[in-house]
């Protein structure tokens, strides 16, 4: 599986980046891939993936020479076997508040892949101010390749929305946020990711995140509006 490759970048200290493709397509999945993506990004929090489009599309990511990141809905123990039983290269899973959380990610994993389960990407993503604050504790837990951070939903926990306007920052409280929980996990000796803009990169790459989960819609929306330009 491809997720032990990813899981050595990153004990080496390079980047990884991880693009979602939007919508339910393991061609443009591996076309991503083909153009330079390390990952792709299965969202089925909020997209309409099934288990039988994850178990296609990671074979065919996997056959461009990626690998697949799957995020569940839940950090409920069924859906984590099932996402990694249909093959799965690494879980993503949201919302994880507590140590305990975080250990249960690391039980349903060996549980479910029990020979082969180091060949798998684990990432906790942590959305919450509250979950910040139990950070220290979690990053105790032994299993956790990745701890990232969620500016989506930390914003809207911190009552601003998920998104800014297109081409604005995130407000800096948010921003400020976001980098307490960075300095924690680096702290720890522990591999830090986030969500990034192209302009946000160069940021976070110096404060030494290495996981990056990049939208592929600005891309496409620089091109198209480059393109009408043109064509006015």
């Amino acid at each position: 599986m491809k997720g032990a490759k990813l899981r050595a970048r990153l004990a080496a200290g390079e980047a990884i980046s991880m693009f979602t493709p939007h919508h339910t397509n393991s061609g443009l999945a591996a076309r991503l891939v083909e153009l330079g993506a390390d990952a792709v990004f299965v969202d089925c929090e909020h997209g309409t993936w099934s288990f039988e489009d994850v178990r296609e599309t990671a074979q065919i990511v996997r056959g461009a020479g990626g690998a697949a990141i799957v995020r569940p809905q839940s950090h409920e123990r069924p859906l984590i076997i099932r996402y990694l039983n249909a093959g799965a290269d690494g879980i993503m899973v949201p919302m994880i508040g507590n140590a305990q959380e975080a250990r249960a990610i690391v039980d349903a994993v060996r549980y479910a892949i029990p020979t082969d389960y180091e060949k798998r990407l684990v990432i906790a993503m942590i959305e919450t101010v509250d979950a910040i604050e139990e950070l220290d504790e979690m990053l105790k837990v032994e299993g956790i390749d990745v701890f990232f951070i969620g500016p989506g939903d930390l914003s809207q926990d911190m009552g601003y929305p998920p998104a800014p306007p297109f081409g604005e920052p995130r407000p800096d409280v948010v921003m400020d946020k976001v980098a307490v929980a960075v300095d924690k996990i680096r702290a720890a000796g522990k591999i830090a990711g986030t969500l990034a803009t192209l302009d946000e990169i160069p940021h976070w790459r110096g404060k030494g995140v290495q996981f990056f989960y990049v939208h592929s819609d600005p891309f496409l929306r620089r091109g198209l509006a480059a393109v009408k330009n043109a064509l006015a």
